[in-house]
């Protein structure tokens, strides 16, 4: 929730840096077993491989790790970027950082699906499943609240599912999540 006196677009911008943060670093740990050759596509599910767009609009199949390091560091080059996260107080923030908080978000989420789909057999050995769950719930929850996600971008579509779907379904069956 907004706390009482905090402008949204900072109180988001918190909220994105912090994700990003947590999420770059359970990365970090697995990073050793997330490869070129254990994971040679952007996979998040036997039939969902997320594909690069460069900014040209040209589009790329690439290894899951290299899809995650431009990911990372796309981000990263979004936060250091004044006009994009200002952090002096006579500065604002731009018209257009809605959407492209909107695509950060998507983003990350195809992160937290691949972590999932990839190496969740691998958070479970380091026993980091509380946590890494507790990391992806609030991330959740953050991003509908805010709607920085669309339930599409969650589930899928009816002929293309996104694995982390069934977990948002029955994350809202526990009451884990609101609907």
């Amino acid at each position: 929730m907004l706390p009482k006196y905090a402008d949204i677009m900072e109180w988001v911008a918190v909220n994105i840096f912090d994700f990003y943060t947590n999420l770059n670093e359970f990365y970090g740990v697995i990073a050793e077993v997330c490869t070129q050759h254990t994971c040679p596509s952007m996979s998040a599910g036997p039939a969902l491989n997320y594909v690069w767009t460069h900014q040209g609009g040209k589009q790329a199949n690439l290894p899951a790790p290299t899809y995650i390091d431009y990911v990372m560091t796309s981000i990263q080059n979004l936060i250091d970027d004044e006009n994009v996260f200002p952090t002096k107080s006579n500065q604002g923030f731009h018209q257009s950082f809605p959407a492209t908080i909107r695509t950060v978000y998507r983003q990350l989420l195809r992160v937290f699906a691949h972590v999932y789909h990839a190496h969740y057999p691998q958070i479970l050995h380091l026993r980091s499943e509380p946590h890494f769950n507790s990391l992806f719930a609030h991330f959740l929850a953050f991003g509908r609240e805010y709607e920085l996600l669309e339930v599409k971008d969650i589930k899928g579509e009816p002929n293309a599912p996104v694995g982390v779907g069934l977990l948002w379904e029955r994350w809202k069956e526990k009451g884990i999540l609101e609907g």
